[in-house]
């Protein structure tokens, strides 16, 4: 499918839900969370939802909602539920569309299946989300290295909050990944500034 990007990042915590807000907004894409793990009330395609201003996205429904704030494979299983890798399907658009994963690429679905290996099945390429932090150099390096031996196509790195000059050239320099973008820490967010963070995202 064209245009159909895997946003996923080097951790938990870093700013997926953001940047895939910015980026469905940017390419006034369609918008997909296959398993959401807790916060129900509050998900990601509903705060991506209420972050963007564009009419034409389509946020598709969650293939699995999980009750529980923990790992989607420990959430399944105390709801009573197996992660089914045969029923994860992309929805079908003839828009853009922006997958938004759960964690980072070892994040375990069920007992034998990991979100990386989700994203091989889906045979999308994944922009991969890095943010400043001790340890975020090697975890950058480490994800960008197992999608490569995975043959996933990565089609840039956004680096998301406070800048560091110096680890996002080191991570540039020794991955040769293309930068997609770099998003300041936002004073605050909403509507109008995911739509003007678009603007320091590449057109690709």
């Amino acid at each position: 499918m064209k245009n159909t990007y895997f946003i996923t990042g080097i951790g938990t915590g870093i700013g997926k839900t953001l940047i895939s807000a910015i980026l469905t907004e940017k390419l006034r894409a369609d918008y997909w969370k296959p398993v959401q793990s807790g916060d129900l009330h509050s998900s990601d395609s509903m705060r991506v939802k209420k972050l963007i201003s564009n009419p034409q996205t389509v946020i598709h429904p969650e293939t699995y909602r999980l009750t529980q704030p923990l790992s989607p494979h420990l959430s399944a299983r105390l709801d009573g539920i197996h992660i089914a890798p045969e029923k994860l399907h992309l929805p079908f658009t003839e828009r853009p569309l922006i997958v938004e994963g759960a964690g980072g690429l070892m994040v375990p679905f069920n007992e034998k299946y990991l979100l990386i290996d989700f994203i091989e099945q889906l045979k999308i390429p994944v922009i991969l989300v890095s943010q400043h932090y001790l340890g975020s150099i090697n975890h950058s390096l480490l994800s960008i290295e197992v999608l490569r031996q995975r043959g996933i196509p990565i089609a840039g790195i956004i680096f998301n909050g406070d800048a560091n000059s110096d680890s996002e050239n080191y991570i540039l320099n020794y991955s040769r990944l293309t930068c997609l973008g770099k998003i300041p820490t936002l004073s605050s967010i909403g509507p109008e500034s995911v739509r003007e963070a678009g603007k320091l995202i590449l057109d690709f």
